[in-house]
């Protein structure tokens, strides 16, 4: 086996639904040119599938099923990820409420966390990745050189949604958003497979209250103390 110091450099950025992760980890792959993985569009993307062919989201074999047999495509295109579907694009349909709540359910399938284990970590390649999830840094990415887990208080978080959707035109709730963000903690961190929860060498950074680029500015601190990932 390789040792972790010949493999490309990972930083891994874990935290809940509306942190800021997100777009933290897309900033920060885009200014260290690193590859980036967007861990949550792998499984909203299997949800979706499986909602589309009206799989029973309790079914372990079913749900393995989907994610083994997943045609999915990741595009950056002009900073902005694009993702299809076997062939059609989704970007948007794998960002809907039905969509965030199925994918909390599925994630916490074990055979389907397995079946996508190896592809997440695929995208490990030189320069050096910047994956952003709920478990890159306690089990996809275990000997990632700097492991952040970004949070923030409920309430700010479905205020962020709020915006989110609102700039996109969709009329929301902000009582509803918040009922479902406790509710997909509570499944993702009491899950039986990777439950969420910080790596015990995570740094862990609250950002409810701070703008994007305080919080980009601490992240970047952190990998510069401990990696060289040649910026200029």
């Amino acid at each position: 086996m390789s040792d972790a110091n010949e493999l490309p450099p990972v930083i891994t950025i874990d935290g809940p639904s509306g942190s800021g992760k997100g777009t933290i980890a897309k900033l920060l792959a885009a200014r260290l040119n690193f590859a980036l993985l967007d861990s949550g569009a792998l499984y909203r993307t299997a949800a979706l599938a499986a909602l589309n062919r009206g799989v029973d989201l309790t079914s372990e074999i079913a749900l393995a099923q989907v994610a083994k047999a997943l045609d999915v495509r990741f595009v950056v295109d002009n900073g902005r990820l694009r993702v299809l579907l076997e062939g059609r694009e989704v970007t948007s349909d794998i960002r809907m409420e039905r969509v965030s709540m199925a994918a909390s359910k599925v994630a916490a399938i074990p055979g389907v966390r397995a079946a996508l284990l190896q592809r997440q970590r695929n995208f490990r390649r030189l320069p050096g990745l910047v994956a952003d999830g709920r478990d890159m840094g306690t089990t996809v990415f275990p000997d990632a050189q700097v492991k952040i887990y970004l949070t923030a208080g409920a309430e700010e978080r479905a205020r962020r949604r709020a915006a989110q959707l609102r700039g996109e035109g969709v009329s929301v709730s902000l009582r509803d958003l918040l009922e479902d963000i406790r509710a997909r903690d509570t499944l993702d961190m009491n899950r039986e497979a990777s439950p969420l929860a910080p790596a015990e060498d995570a740094v862990e950074l609250d950002s409810t209250g701070v703008d994007i680029e305080a919080v980009l500015q601490r992240v970047l601190t952190l990998v510069f103390d401990r990696i060289q990932p040649g910026v200029p």
